[in-house]
């Protein structure tokens, strides 16, 4: 087990015109489960490669544990990746593929190996495959496979890129659920990429939020979801999106009122400290919105997209509007309705930074 540092961390390709990771900087605690997301190319992959050794940082520095490794190759490294495509030797069986590590990395006897590699099949429930090749298992089994070829080196820090990408939805969901088992069960330090918000929550004791290189927020799930520092952020964690609505400020006896150009939307708040005449872009998340008799916002509803236990209403507030509902409210295409949310769950963010109100009016940090 071992903490993981990154200093000041750079990675450029082609010379420079290319800067897939910008001056990172994160602190990661001895046994914790950190998920690390963003939109594609925005530099999650390249970071763990770097953490991996596979990938030379330009600048700043890497520490598993006490030890600068910045300059260590991968196989000095005490580390073990999974990876999105399995990368299984297909001429070998499952035990060899889960033994090669063993034999290259450490002295251990054919006997000791053995016992090892026998120890990681029981623990993924893969102990009667050991002597198949990859191209009869199936998508699981495979993922199984590279998962037990992890665990048996027990490693400092385990590495995740996207590892469960390739599988179905309900697979998906069960592999989460044996990656944390193992995890909570080893207490080794990992670090997990994924372009799935959803994975990033429901797995991560932080998350990692990237944008174009540039690290967003580190916090909890929940942390993150109430208090984004930035539009951003607000907009990439929660389905559905965050809607935004663009707004000017009246502000009058202690009250703002936030009007959009159109007004479509008007709603009166006490809990920001914003000039008169300012211009902000209000965000609020369609699972806060409520639908009231009246007195609320009035708006035309445009969609109904039923999702089961819920309806997304889309509405004609601005682009893409939702208001997620209970299955019971089912609104007529056309229909006007009158909406509501609580002064709490509204967000307010600067026009021209997309720096959260709240979050610089508490000074909320993009690292907690």
């Amino acid at each position: 087990m071992a903490t993981v540092r990154f200093e000041n961390l750079r990675k450029e390709f082609d010379t420079g015109k290319i800067v897939a990771v910008d001056d990172f900087s994160l602190d990661i605690k001895d046994g914790e489960f950190i998920t690390v997301v963003g939109p594609s190319g925005c530099g999650k992959s390249t970071t763990l490669r770097m953490l991996a050794g596979l990938e030379k940082p330009t600048d700043g520095h890497i520490y598993i544990g006490d030890e600068d490794v910045t300059d260590l190759s991968a196989r000095k490294r005490d580390v073990a990746m999974v990876f999105q495509n399995y990368a299984l030797y297909p001429h070998k069986t499952v035990f060899g593929n889960m033994e090669f590590g063993l034999r290259m990395s450490t002295d251990l006897g054919k006997a000791a190996r053995r016992e090892k590699v026998e120890w990681a099949a029981e623990m993924m429930g893969i102990e009667m495959l050991l002597e198949q090749k990859p191209d009869e298992l199936s998508g699981g089994q495979k993922q199984r496979v590279a998962l037990g070829r992890a665990i048996v080196r027990e490693p400092d820090v385990f590495l995740f890129d996207e590892p469960l990408s390739n599988l179905d939805a309900k697979l998906r969901t069960t592999m989460r659920t044996e990656i944390q088992r193992l995890q909570d069960e080893l207490d080794i330090t990992a670090v997990y990429v994924t372009h799935d918000q959803e994975e990033a929550m429901t797995m991560g004791d932080r998350m990692v939020i990237l944008k174009d290189g540039e690290l967003q927020q580190v916090g909890a799930p929940k942390h993150v979801y109430q208090h984004p520092v930035n539009k951003f952020v607000g907009g990439f964690v929660g389905s559905p999106s965050m809607n935004f609505v663009d707004v000017g400020i009246n502000e009058r006896s202690g009250t703002a009122e936030l009007r959009s150009e159109s007004e479509s939307f008007v709603y009166e708040t006490t809990a920001f400290d914003v000039a008169d005449g300012e211009r902000y872009t209000a965000g609020i998340r369609p699972e806060d919105i409520e639908i009231v008799e009246s007195g609320g916002i009035e708006a035309t509803v445009d969609v109904v997209e039923p999702v089961g236990s819920d309806n997304y209403l889309y509405l004609d507030i601005s682009p893409d509007f939702i208001a997620r509902v209970d299955s019971a409210i089912e609104p007529t295409v056309g229909d006007r309705v009158s909406i509501d949310f609580a002064d709490e769950d509204l967000h307010l963010f600067a026009t021209d930074s997309g720096t959260s109100i709240v979050a610089e009016r508490n000074r909320i940090t993009a690292t907690v």
